[in-house]
């Protein structure tokens, strides 16, 4: 298949996510703001990190003056299960010249993750299908964000509508899609008790990191020779 259509097989599967990721952005940009960022500031921190989850714990760390040493400690916590993500990924990217792969994965993010790996399930994972998920997300993150912060109060509150559940909900959608059985279930099972436990009992984002490994451990025990 071509660049192009293969491009539009992965806008076709990640528009609805899409719709998900307008209100968070729209809302992160607005708390932005009112912790003290210009909205240019903002606009720019999304272009530049392109990490949602990791820049709402700093805007929710942010003081005056900012706590540099926390932050980038809590932010490296939380993103550093983009190693696992990427390491999954590798495995599929062969149809991807190497000389792209690196920066391709500046893009990466947990949606772009999962519909990457779904379809290594059933056809080659191509650049074009993965350009077309990484480059609506890129664009749809940090154009919301702008206008969250640009726009400010004027917006409303989109949490107020439970829009902030929106990414939540079309997450879990997307892993059932990657339900083979009962082992599918156990591997789940085990990376939320253990994220669940460390978020009870250890300060900070390390439940990210520990559900993530708790999930790889368990997928690692389970796996049966032969299978992808």
């Amino acid at each position: 298949m071509s660049f192009s259509s293969e491009f539009r097989d992965g806008v076709r599967d990640i528009y609805p996510i899409i719709f998900a990721a307008v209100p968070i952005g729209l809302l992160w940009g607005t708390l932005a703001v009112a912790k003290g960022l210009a909205p240019l500031e903002a606009t720019l921190m999304s272009a530049a990190v392109f990490a949602g989850a990791s820049q709402y714990i700093a805007i929710d760390q942010w003081r005056e003056p900012a706590p540099w040493a926390a932050l980038a400690v809590t932010v490296f916590i939380v993103n550093i299960r983009h190693v696992l993500m990427s390491a999954s990924l590798s495995r599929h990217m062969n149809h991807i010249p190497k000389r792209l792969r690196a920066p391709l994965l500046f893009v990466l993010a947990d949606e772009n993750w999962a519909m990457s790996e779904r379809r290594a399930l059933k056809q080659p994972l191509t650049l074009g299908y993965y350009v077309g998920l990484a480059a609506p997300m890129y664009v749809c993150w940090t154009t919301s964000t702008a206008i969250g912060a640009f726009a400010g109060k004027a917006l409303g509150d989109p949490a107020a509508l439970g829009f902030d559940f929106a990414f939540s909900a079309m997450f879990i959608a997307i892993l059932v899609g990657f339900w083979k059985g009962p082992r599918t279930g156990a591997v789940l099972a085990a990376s939320a008790g253990v994220a669940a436990l460390v978020k009870l009992t250890v300060p900070g984002a390390w439940f990210i990191v520990a559900g993530g490994l708790a999930g790889a451990l368990a997928a690692a025990l389970l796996h049966r020779e032969g299978e992808a």
